[in-house]
């Protein structure tokens, strides 16, 4: 009986989860309600996470409770520590969940909502999920190795090897331009400096917490941590209304960049204990907790979804970036679906601190749902607003004109209708001088979660301080991002200079640990400054990249995971990663063809570039502007150049690979799988342990 009633139950919830999908697929009367959104999704990842990932679990993976994790192995009480799973899940959900999920869809909604809206789900529960509980699986049952180490070890040494320089520099770029954005939400910014700031010495105090004067009381810190979180988020106000301390946490570009600086360094060479995993911790109940309230609020407000399902510039000719939906509206929403940086960190601080093989289920799968979840709460935000405040907030001016009743016109002149003056109001009731040309998605997202949090708590009064605490929340997003993966990079340096000293690649030795830390900071600190001090160059000409160089990053994950399961023998489950693994290799090439050769010189860096160049040699360009002029164009070539090599690299691991799966399936070459060897746990199910265990 019990039986039959929990099939009821989960066929129940399938059923309104494919209502709410058919009310947002075909509805096409009066304006779509928001509520329809968070249904047909928490209904989609509850059945997604139910069916989907328990059979990946038992029947593809074939977890294995009675082994021996990396942690149990090798505790060092620095990067191997065993962490209580609630813990590791917010550490890991907060080291994943960066700028993209909100940001992403938030720019694609220029499509409109519903192409966003069905990839955000579908493609994290059959894909962004998969690559990331796969390759956690994939790393724990080899000591926690990265990514690159597995690619060289399982594919092929001279694919992995080059698989481990590619990855690399799209790391040193991702955080460089990570570093920036950070430095841009906080420029002028006292009250979201001063809240980031602070969650530093919270989350030591947390980890020495938990480590020395209560171990294992991980719920007893959790509500201290929470509350002192949101006690300095409500005096970060109070600094700003300060004229002494505003003054103090008013920090430069520079000044900022150097403090971003020294804090990746600290992430990474401290213990994993003390600063980074409580940090990642708290900031993952800030994230939860301000997307689900933002989803409450949406239930309780129920607000209308403004933008229509397709919007006119499906062709291609879009204000917000150009392109058809294939491929851009994937690359462009890229981690609320499927990230290739996920996979960096499932294969690299988690992997070294996971009690048990079952925890990867809840830490890898459920994680990458609940980014998806932010996907589709920042894709309600944006569309919730009216299309042509949207289209205002995000156009640049070199589209939509200069600020004013010109870019009013040009925008209510596509079929959005919008007045000059409801922008200056918009923009007086949130505390800004101006949203026009905003462009980067950051600011009309913060705009759109601010109204959903007015309509639910203050009304409109209170609207200027949502949008800052907006601001704040998506600053604090994009910090996790920065010190978990520089933490990572550490690795991948240590890795690549082991094979030149050996001493060098230990993770337990600590000059290592300190040069390596200092590497990669460098590397990519070097970039961020050059993007702080020079806007219009540098760093910033990379941005466009980001999109495709995180979905190549998703290919080779991908790649890697097809071909560990095909040694494993799981050739009947093999679709599970090799479908989306072709997908993404469709999407990212077709991608970078058209990002390099397109004659649309808004898409095409080599047609920007010489539409550039032809305006210099016709005179057209001003005497004080063609140096600028020039650094723009060599900028263009080399996105075009950087792009090139990295889908080049991609593709001889793809080929590397190809030859592989042929030998094994022709039985031409024995199919070695470097998994550990199998060591019994000495943790019983029960185990809690005297620092980490499960509360």
């Amino acid at each position: 009986m019990k039986r039959v009633f929990i099939i009821v139950v989960w066929l129940g919830v399938a059923l309104l989860g494919a209502a709410a999908f058919g009310k947002i697929a075909f509805d096409r009367g009066e304006p779509l309600n928001a509520t329809w959104f968070v249904v047909a999704a928490v209904c989609c990842y509850l059945v997604a996470y139910r069916l989907y990932s328990a059979f990946v679990a038992a029947k593809v993976l074939a977890l294995d409770d009675t082994r021996a994790t990396p942690c149990e192995r090798y505790d060092d009480g620095r990067d191997f520590v065993p962490t209580n799973k609630w813990v590791l899940f917010g550490h890991h959900f907060a080291a994943i969940a960066g700028p993209g999920p909100l940001v992403g869809p938030t720019l694609a909604a220029q499509f409109g909502y519903l192409p966003g809206t069905l990839w955000l789900i579908a493609g994290a529960a059959f894909a962004g999920c998969v690559q990331d509980f796969v390759i956690l699986f994939c790393s724990i049952r080899r000591d926690g190795k990265s990514l690159g180490q597995m690619a060289r070890e399982e594919v092929s040494e001279r694919g992995g090897f080059i698989a481990q320089l590619a990855v690399l520099a799209i790391m040193i770029i991702l955080l460089a331009v990570v570093g920036l954005v950070i430095v841009n939400a906080l420029k002028s910014s006292p009250w979201a400096t001063f809240t980031l700031a602070m969650t530093i010495p919270i989350a030591l105090l947390l980890g020495l917490y938990l480590r020395f004067v209560r171990p294992g009381r991980v719920l007893e810190a959790s509500v201290i941590g929470v509350a002192l979180v949101l006690f300095v988020v409500v005096a970060g106000q109070w600094v700003a209304d300060s004229p002494s301390w505003a003054r103090a946490f008013t920090l430069s570009g520079v000044a900022l960049a150097f403090a971003i600086i020294a804090y990746g360094f600290a992430a990474s060479a401290l213990p994993v204990w003390l600063l980074l995993a409580p940090r990642d911790y708290l900031s993952a109940f800030i994230k939860a907790g301000a997307i689900f309230s933002l989803a409450v609020g949406i239930l309780f407000v129920r607000p209308h979804v403004l933008m229509p399902p397709l919007t006119r510039f499906i062709d291609g000719a879009g204000p917000v970036f150009a392109g058809r939906i294939f491929p851009f509206c994937f690359i462009t929403i890229a981690c609320g679906a499927i990230s290739g940086f996920h996979s960096l960190i499932s294969s690299g601080t988690t992997p070294k601190m996971i009690l048990r093989e079952s925890h990867a289920r809840f830490i890898g799968y459920g994680a990458m749902l609940l980014e998806s979840f932010v996907g589709v709460m920042a894709m309600v935000a944006a569309c919730a607003m009216p299309p042509g405040v949207y289209f205002a907030i995000n156009s640049p001016p070199s589209i939509v004109g200069s600020a004013g009743n010109a870019a009013a016109a040009t925008i209510s002149g596509w079929g959005y209708p919008l007045q000059a003056q409801t922008m200056t109001d918009l923009a007086h009731k949130v505390g800004e001088i101006t949203l026009w040309n905003r462009a980067g998605g950051a600011p009309s997202l913060a705009v759109g979660m601010a109204q959903i949090f007015s309509g639910t708590i203050g009304g409109e009064r209170l609207l200027s301080i949502w949008y800052h605490f907006a601001i704040m929340f998506e600053a604090l997003f994009i910090l996790t991002v920065l010190d978990a993966g520089t933490r990572v990079g550490r690795f991948m340096v240590q890795d690549l200079g082991g094979r030149v000293w050996k001493p060098f690649g230990r993770t337990g030795w600590m000059p290592g640990i300190l040069l390596s830390s200092a590497t990669i900071v460098a590397l990519w600190g070097f970039f961020l400054y050059q993007g702080v001090v020079d806007p219009l160059g540098g760093i910033n000409s990379l941005w466009p990249l980001f999109g495709i160089s995180n979905q190549l990053l998703g290919a080779v994950a991908l790649v890697v995971a097809t071909t560990i399961l095909m040694k494993m023998g799981r050739l009947r489950w093999i679709w599970v990663t090799l479908l989306p693994m072709a997908w993404l290799v469709t999407i990212t090439m077709t991608a970078s063809y058209q990002k390099i050769f397109h004659a649309n010189s808004r898409i095409g860096f080599l047609a920007y570039a010489n539409a550039l160049a032809a305006q210099i040699a016709g005179g057209k360009v001003p005497a004080e502007k063609i140096a600028e002029t020039q650094r723009l164009i060599f900028n263009q070539r080399l996105d075009a150049a950087v792009t090139g090599v990295l889908a080049a690299m991609i593709l001889v691991l793809i080929v590397e690979a190809l030859a592989q799966w042929y030998s094994i399936l022709t039985r031409r070459k024995e199919a070695v799988l470097r998994e550990s060897p199998y060591i019994a746990t000495r943790w019983a199910a029960g185990y809690s342990g005297s620092a980490h265990g499960d509360d």
